[in-house]
């Protein structure tokens, strides 16, 4: 058995990091035509949430969301469908939730074109 120490600095340097999974620079829809995910930013009054009516957030666990985007910045981008030019988010209710606490004009979505079919399914 290996015994290894690990040294870390004892002072830490701010930088960030964007990346989309489409492999395309934050904020590009560069592959929206080949029907894959874009990261943008969306006002948070352009995303409908139809499910928003039939469930309750954990109000500790957005609490620790707002502590966290005031800190650090969302993380993880919420899912959002685009059907006909309107977007429709279905996921990421507590960083959606948050973000309107905090009184943030825009959030951070992964957006994915979808039919009405899709959006049928959605809403089941």
């Amino acid at each position: 058995m290996a015994n290894f120490v690990l040294r870390l600095p004892t002072t830490f340097r701010s930088f960030s990091v964007s990346a989309s999974s489409n492999g395309s620079p934050p904020g590009s829809r560069s592959n929206s035509a080949s029907g894959g995910p874009v990261i943008v930013e969306l006002p948070l009054e352009k995303i409908k949430r139809p499910l928003m009516r039939t469930r309750t957030n954990d109000p500790k666990k957005v609490k620790e969301l707002m502590d966290s985007i005031q800190e650090i910045g969302l993380q993880v981008p919420i899912d959002v469908i685009e059907v006909d030019g309107a977007y429709y988010g279905f996921s990421g209710c507590h960083r959606y939730e948050a973000h309107q606490r905090l009184g943030l004009p825009k959030i951070r979505c992964k957006v994915r074109r979808g039919t009405k079919e899709t959006l049928r399914h959605h809403l089941r």
